[in-house]
């Protein structure tokens, strides 16, 4: 019969012990998790790349649904525990018990809240979970202050930066992240911060937080103020230990484990950061997951102790290199070598005692970390190498420079990845073992599968052992299949494959249905390529597409019907209004592209507004949609003294000719009637900024997460030529970009000079292209609401069950 095991608490630290355990002995217990939080295990190492937009929370989850399901793990999600019965071995959450015959306790750490007035006002948050993720994403172009410039703070500062907010960072100490850097190093990571436009205030005493109904400003002692919309506290961390201590098991600072990670109650275990070994409380996740290696043993009655190592800390604020390992602090007996390189930012600090390292801080190139935390850990005699040293191991013995010196002098038990704590030796073990590329090698070790930082390290020992360079990994176009996007692309033209299932079939797909990433861009690249045969894969498609409306964070939607050129009408806007006021719509707002944007609709009342607003002869705006979203304009020589062509009469012809195309990415147009440029052309995909003699057409714009500005094009006195390149070029980049890629990024793959000699150049191949722009939109120039809002349609768009019905008794 199986024992019982009920963990609480679905963190890193505890996922990864199950893991273990069911590695070793996968019918050894029947698995009860409870968690707080409404999920499962995810990277907590990868929220901050999902603050700043580089990963989803999908793709930083660790053990999905189906792991779970696999295991036979009863998942209580969403459901906190609330007391620990000893006696009976029983576990209670709001919703019931579960027995145990062994309990873990992996509830990770609470967050220091700074004890200040305002600190329970609405828009203070810290940051430790999604939740708090998606208040900081909300934030785009607000304002926002964090207080802490440790690690943490600065994370959560530089990816709310990176969406766009104003971000001021206040930090009590003299310099930011005193724990890890010293003063050198923390000046030059301010410097950096700033330079990406975050205002750092060191010294800082938080005295208040302002506002009435919600955070409004951040009142330090010297009587500075921030407008803040958002405050985040990261001022530090502490082991959450409530459950414990209720329990009446020993606590300290964290609860008390010994070697075996058992509490002072022999059926009880803890890990993670709630702990206390000997003294020592843990907040990095190497050390976490040697006692999820230790507990999953003691689990299993196998003999196992946790002795933790002394841990170098290669650190990552987006965009900024740092390494810090041991005590670099000043004490009699200790010397200083220092390397400063102010042109690239470098800066690297040895501390020595007795010819040995004792402290090393790096910023701006960290590549020589592991080698010095070696040397370090090892206490090696460093006097006959001193003169050199801080140059790294490339440079010792007099020798020519050696970029792969570093990773050859390290031994076998050298920690590569110390997130997973993973050796070089493992790797040569790997690579041994036939796994040449960097995806077999992080699925076999875990190598640098956690925050990803130590990649470049792993590769150079891969090299090592494969006797030369690392052969990229082929881009495939995702997991499912080896072949890359312009693969599948050439493939499904020459082998003539029309529809999802042909190209899966024909091509070898690795899974039976496909991903989220492989099946939209098939689906775009089949509707691209067979216009006229192939009838679009709705359930391809991200969930806006499906639903023709941008979902919001509370499930409602949001609407925008089409503006022509970001003209309208009094009658459009009255029916704008009575839409509003029917459907109850909590927000009308005026876009940046010269749309009216309805916000928080509800789903089931959708194609009743459609209907409404189709009335009134107005269609999809599409701001959903990968394809074109707008063309932005200005008044033109109509109304503007200066204007010099009728640009708002070219935006809404090219609209009307355009609309409903779909595209790799979202397309967005800007026609400006004068070099003074008001519809902001040159940061578009496509631009044309109109002059005394004639049209500039301009591409490969960005203002979004990339800032880019436009190339130009061509040039022409004509507006129909005009036209006529801006289709060509369209119909190029639908062909020929990858799904996902906008212009910019097309543009940088193939060469402005390329795309020229086919749009602009080759007038039968300009000519061409627009004939097969036309083939497409005779398909897609319809409106997808008018197809949607019909009687047979509608009902579609109703929930499944009404729950608010009472049940007859």
């Amino acid at each position: 019969m199986k024992r019982k095991l009920v963990v609480i608490g679905a963190g890193m630290a505890s996922g990864r012990m199950l893991e273990q355990l069911f590695d070793a002995a996968p019918d050894a217990y029947e698995v009860t998790l409870f968690n707080a939080e409404p999920r499962g295990n995810y990277n907590r190492l990868m929220l901050s790349p999902v603050l700043s937009g580089e990963k989803t929370y999908e793709q930083i989850v660790t053990h999905d649904d189906a792991w779970y399901a696999a295991h036979g793990v009863d998942c209580r999600f969403g459901e906190p525990v609330v007391r620990i019965d000893r006696k009976n071995r029983v576990v209670y959450s709001g919703s019931g018990g579960a027995p145990y015959d062994a309990l873990v306790i992996a509830t990770g750490s609470a967050p220091f809240i700074i004890p200040v007035p305002g600190k329970d006002l609405p828009g203070v948050v810290t940051y430790r979970d999604l939740e708090d993720t998606q208040a900081m994403i909300d934030t785009a172009g607000k304002d926002a202050v964090v207080i802490g410039g440790g690690l943490l703070g600065l994370e959560a500062a530089a990816g709310m930066a990176a969406r766009g907010a104003r971000v001021t960072v206040i930090h009590l100490m003299g310099h930011l992240m005193e724990r890890q850097l010293d003063p050198a190093a923390g000046y030059l990571l301010q410097k950096d911060l700033e330079r990406r436009g975050i205002t750092v205030h060191c010294q800082g005493a938080t005295k208040a937080i302002l506002g009435t109904d919600r955070a409004e400003a951040v009142l330090l002692e010297d009587g500075t103020v921030y407008p803040a919309d958002l405050v985040c506290m990261a001022v530090g961390i502490r082991p959450e230990v409530r459950l414990a201590n209720d329990a009446h098991l020993e606590v300290e600072r964290g609860i008390v484990v010994d070697d075996a990670l058992r509490t002072s109650d022999p059926h009880i275990f803890a890990l993670g950061e709630c702990v206390e070994h000997r003294g020592q409380v843990f907040g990095l996740v190497a050390p976490l997951y040697d006692q999820a290696k230790v507990l999953a043993q003691t689990l299993l009655d196998q003999p196992a102790m946790f002795a933790p190592v002394q841990t170098a800390t290669k650190l990552k604020v987006t965009g900024c290199d740092l390494f810090s390992a041991g005590d670099f602090a000043e004490a009699p007996g200790r010397e200083d070598i220092v390397f400063r390189d102010p042109g690239r930012g470098i800066y690297k600090r040895l501390v020595l005692e007795s010819d040995r390292i004792v402290g090393v801080v790096m910023y701006g190139d960290t590549a020589d970390g592991a080698w010095f935390y070696g040397l370090m850990k090892d206490g090696t005699d460093i006097g006959p190498m001193r003169d050199t040293l801080i140059f790294g191991p490339a440079f010792q013995g007099g020798a020519a420079p050696d970029p792969m010196a570093a990773v050859a002098a390290l031994p076998p038990e050298a920690e590569i990845c110390g997130c997973n704590g993973v050796s070089k030796g493992a790797i040569m073990n790997a690579v041994a073992g036939g796994a040449c590329t960097l995806d077999t090698v992080r699925a076999c070790t875990k190598a640098s599968a956690s925050c990803g930082t130590c990649s470049g390290l792993v590769q150079q020992v891969m090299a090592l052992a494969l006797g030369g360079e690392v052969q990229d990994t082929p881009a495939g176009l995702c997991k499912c299949t080896d072949h890359s996007h312009e693969d599948v692309r050439r493939l499904i033209r020459a082998m003539g494959l029309k529809s999802i299932p042909a190209v899966m079939q024909e091509l070898g797909w690795k899974t039976v249905g496909g991903c989220h990433s492989c099946r939209p861009a098939l689906n775009y690249y089949l509707l691209a390529e067979y216009p006229l045969e192939y009838r679009d894969d709705r359930q391809s498609r991200f969930v806006n597409e499906r639903n023709h409306a941008n979902i919001q964070k509370d499930g409602t939607y949001s609407v925008v019907p089409r503006m022509w050129g970001g003209v309208t009408t009094p009658a459009e806007l009255r029916a704008i209004a009575d839409a509003a006021e029917k459907y109850n719509v909590p927000m009308v707002k005026v876009t940046g592209g010269q749309r009216i944007d309805l916000l928080g609709v509800r789903k089931e009342d959708l194609p009743h507004m459609w209907a409404d607003l189709n009335a009134a002869g107005m269609v999809s705006g599409a701001a959903y949609s990968k394809g074109l979203r707008t063309v932005k304009t200005c008044v033109g020589k109509e109304f503007c003294r200066v204007g010099t062509q009728d640009s708002t009469g070219l935006g809404i012809r090219l609209e009307k000719l355009m609309w409903g195309s779909w595209t790799p990415h979202k397309l967005k147009l800007g026609v400006s009637g004068c070099p003074r440029n008001c519809a902001e052309a040159t940061c578009k995909d496509i631009g044309v900024v109109c002059v005394d003699s004639g049209y500039n057409i301009v591409i490969g714009g960005a203002a979004g997460m990339e800032v880019k500005e436009t190339q130009p094009l061509a040039s022409t006195p004509s507006e129909d030529e005009a036209v006529e390149i801006i289709l060509a070029v369209t119909q190029l980049y639908r062909e020929h970009a990858r799904y996902l890629d906008r212009i910019w990024k097309w543009m940088g793959k193939v060469g402005l000079d390329w795309i020229k000699a086919q749009v602009v150049d080759d007038l039968e191949n300009r000519r061409a292209l627009v004939e097969r722009f036309e083939i497409s939109q005779s398909v897609y120039r319809r409106d997808p609401w008018a197809d949607l809002s019909t009687p047979t349609e509608t009902p579609k768009w109703a929930p499944l069950a009404d729950l608010t019905l009472e049940a007859a008794e």
